[in-house]
């Protein structure tokens, strides 16, 4: 598994995690895409907000591959804001290939590409 250096562990102030630590001995947890629905908590939001964020300054429009990053935390932005790669698409794969899809990332999270950095 894929570590990837620098990328922040969690949204800075919150338990919101963004990575963990070692692979699962059960074997990786499965990416699914979740759906987000309009009544999802604001702390929900700007943890999307973040992690996407995170994705932008860590790789910005160049592919990746999941390694360490939270299957949790990638289900809930999978098939919008970030796209597989592979061809066919194996979710319990540490070494899967995603992309930022920047365009729509963008789009539902405009604050993540702020100069600004972290709140």
């Amino acid at each position: 598994m894929e570590k990837h250096r620098g990328f922040p562990g969690r949204l800075p102030g919150t338990d919101f995690q963004f990575t963990i630590r070692r692979p699962n001995k059960a074997g990786p947890t499965a990416i699914l895409r979740r759906e987000r629905h309009a009544d999802r908590r604001p702390a929900d939001r700007r943890a999307d907000e973040g992690f996407v964020r995170a994705l932008w300054q860590q790789f910005g429009d160049e592919p990746f591959v999941r390694g360490n990053l939270d299957a949790g935390r990638l289900s809930w932005l999978l098939g919008r804001e970030v796209i597989t790669l592979d061809d066919p698409f194996d979710p319990e794969d540490y070494n899967a290939l995603l992309q930022l899809d920047v365009d729509v990332a963008r789009r539902s999270f405009p604050e993540a590409f702020d100069d600004g950095g972290w709140a």
